[in-house]
């Protein structure tokens, strides 16, 4: 939507009288209108019909939503995706229908990128795993991803028992993230209950107040909403960080046996797109890219405070062992 109303302003189109921001749609002279949403506002999937839809980095969005747009779609459809993971355009569309058209478009066929953007995807040769998805529009697995081997699912199993949740605080520039974090047969389900900026204290209060009671583990770069939350009514504990917690945080959940429900679109994102670091000559070194890791921080805060509540658990039943045991020995010893 941004993309499209700079378009329009730069190239003078623009009218604001055909604009209605509280909708999302812009009315042309002819009578034509173009419709904004977002593939998890279930009123718009199974309600209005359109007769051409665009459907936007489509592997970020389940195929039951995509059925549902289909079928409400009169002439055709557009979609588009960065290939870098086998999704259901693959198992579901490819091989199976008669009716589509592939077309495999590269930075390249782009005639508004400008010269410093060719330059900086251009530098990014040496990453074949990078390249291949990005530079040659090509399937494949994108090199130094961080977090692999998540299951998606369709819904929260009924036995999964709520452990935390996660909160990463944002504003103006990133998105304030929420996340559940359930336990089920010995692994852990990621929930996404919120993604979004220009949130103050007050609202996240007001949606963590309207969830199931769980702890939350938040940010603890900042005290002071951490501080105005719990003013609030919320059960909040700011995450440990110290010298080599992040990665460690990174390893534990890696080393989880971790499930996402399908509605977390920004999550999924997200997991699919954190990579680490390189360095000048491509080469991978041992630092998470920053900021696109807001759901996946609020995440990992939960995960390790209950790391280390297990670890704190397990280390007290040893001391009660040896204890007994010591007991045990004396009383042996009278014996």
């Amino acid at each position: 939507m941004r993309d499209f109303l700079m378009i329009m302003k730069e190239h003078n189109y623009f009218k604001d009288n055909l604009w209605n921001k509280s909708e999302s749609t812009y009315e042309f002279e002819t009578g034509s209108k173009i419709e904004f949403f977002s593939a998890d506002q279930p009123d718009k999937l199974r309600g209005a019909r359109r007769d051409r839809l665009f459907l936007n980095e489509a592997n970020n969005v389940s195929f039951d939503s995509f059925e549902q747009l289909e079928v409400r779609t009169k002439d055709f459809i557009f979609i588009d995706y960065n290939p870098t993971n086998e999704f259901w355009i693959f198992t579901e569309i490819m091989g199976k229908r008669d009716d589509y058209e592939q077309l495999v478009l590269t930075y390249k066929d782009n005639e508004a990128l400008s010269k410093e953007i060719i330059k900086s995807i251009e530098q990014r040769k040496k990453r074949p795993g990078w390249w291949k998805v990005y530079g040659l529009g090509q399937l494949g697995e994108i090199e130094g991803r961080i977090y692999t081997g998540w299951q998606i699912i369709d819904e929260i199993p009924f036995e999964a028992r709520l452990e935390r949740y996660g909160l990463d605080f944002g504003y103006s520039n990133d998105p304030t993230a929420i996340v559940a974090v359930y336990y089920y047969n010995g692994g852990y389900i990621l929930d996404e209950i919120c993604y979004k900026k220009g949130l103050s204290n007050k609202d996240i209060a007001d949606i963590l107040n309207n969830q199931k009671h769980a702890l939350v583990i938040a940010d603890s770069a900042e005290p002071k909403s951490i501080d105005e939350l719990a003013l609030y009514g919320i059960s909040i504990l700011p995450c440990t960080k110290g010298s080599g917690s992040k990665n460690q945080g990174i390893n534990y959940v890696q080393a989880q046996k971790i499930s996402i429900t399908k509605r977390s679109v920004n999550g999924i994102k997200e997991y699919r797109n954190y990579l680490w670091q390189t360095d000048k000559d491509g080469h991978i070194i041992n630092e998470a890219e920053k900021g696109n890791d807001h759901f996946l921080d609020a995440s990992r805060y939960p995960l390790t405070n209950l790391s280390s509540e297990n670890s704190s658990k397990i280390s007290t039943q040893q001391n009660n062992q040896f204890i007994i045991n010591q007991s045990n020995q004396h009383l042996n010893s009278n014996q």
